[in-house]
């Protein structure tokens, strides 16, 4: 019997595992976490009364057999520091989206999960869902022919708690248009080799805030097409779901769309409307591929650097609208 991957949890700013159902689905045994909020430390006593509390991340590093840290670190700007750190003392990491917020730390942890001979992966599960699975799996059978053009959305709700500064979460266009860009590389197949964005704070009224409100992007695909996009904390409470996500994929044989949080689907060749798209076949499951990958070496979807580009791509675009904004 292969024994479960012993992990960690650093922090719980972000995606964290215990809200979720990762620890419940076997494979991994939490045995640690540290740097939680007063509310997260409180949850974490209740749903797992024997696992200790540690005072810092050098302690829990410190733990026998330990395979896997989990982070979302309470600064994100900081995340990358925390990610080498676990890869030098020969842990795996998976760390929460953006796991760095400029282009150096992610060459950085790239170069450090190298050498470490560890396994790193970000929080980066997005394709891993319907409706953006099965439209993957046409495109790949060439469908749509070569791609023209795509237009995205990623919205989230604004509330009082978001963060006032970059440095919590990465801002707007890292934490959030990160998805965004992996509907339009992991849906196409075709990295991004170009972009360009903007945003505004445009309706925060938090004093001292430097919250963006707003964002859109636009760029080129290696494959000659073009892509634009928002991603924005405008969604508002009454539409039903949290994310309210929309893609939209012209090729030179048709199109194929998701709209309305990805509720809504269809798929158009030439002069055929074929209708809502079948996305009845269960896609592979993100964090039981990276247990597979620690216990079995079973390869993961994407290699590191196609996983990451998305990343790379929107640590460019955040630095680019930050150019605009004067």
């Amino acid at each position: 019997m292969i024994p479960p991957v012993r992990l960690a949890l650093f922090g719980d700013n972000g995606h964290q595992l215990h809200r979720g159902s990762y620890l419940q689905a076997g494979g991994s045994e939490l045995v640690g976490y540290t740097a939680f909020s007063p509310e997260g430390c409180e949850q974490m006593s209740t749903e797992f009364p024997r696992v200790t509390c540690y005072a810092t991340l050098e302690a829990l590093l410190q733990l026998p057999d330990l395979d896997l840290v989990v982070l979302c670190s309470p600064l994100r700007s900081e995340q990358a520091e925390h990610t080498i750190q676990c890869l030098q003392a020969g842990l795996h990491v998976l760390a929460e989206k953006p796991c760095a917020v400029n282009e150096a730390d992610l060459d950085r942890i790239m170069v450090a999960a190298k050498a470490s001979g560890k396994i790193f992966h970000e929080m980066a599960g997005t394709i891993f869902e319907q409706p953006w699975w099965s439209m993957r799996q046409i495109i790949s059978e060439g469908t749509l022919g070569d791609i023209q053009q795509v237009l995205v959305q990623k919205s989230y709700p604004y509330f009082d708690a978001r963060p006032c500064d970059e440095k919590i979460d990465g801002g707007l266009i890292a934490q959030n248009a990160v998805h965004a860009l992996r509907f339009i590389e992991q849906v196409t197949g075709q990295h991004i080799t170009e972009i360009q964005a903007m945003d505004s704070p445009i309706g925060e009224e938090r004093s001292g805030s430097d919250l963006r409100r707003v964002s859109s992007f636009m760029g080129r695909l290696v494959g000659g097409g073009l892509f634009s996009g928002v991603a924005n904390y405008c969604n508002p409470f009454g539409f039903g779901s949290w994310g309210n996500e929309m893609l939209r994929i012209w090729g030179t044989k048709g199109m194929i769309e998701a709209v309305d949080g990805g509720q809504c689907t269809r798929l158009v060749i030439g002069d055929k409307d074929l209708g809502p798209i079948d996305c009845s076949a269960l896609p592979p499951d993100f964090f039981t591929g990276i247990l597979e990958e620690i216990r079995e070496g079973t390869p993961m979807f994407f290699d590191l650097e196609t996983e990451l580009h998305p990343t790379r791509m929107v640590l460019r675009a955040s630095q680019d609208a930050r150019k605009r904004r004067n």
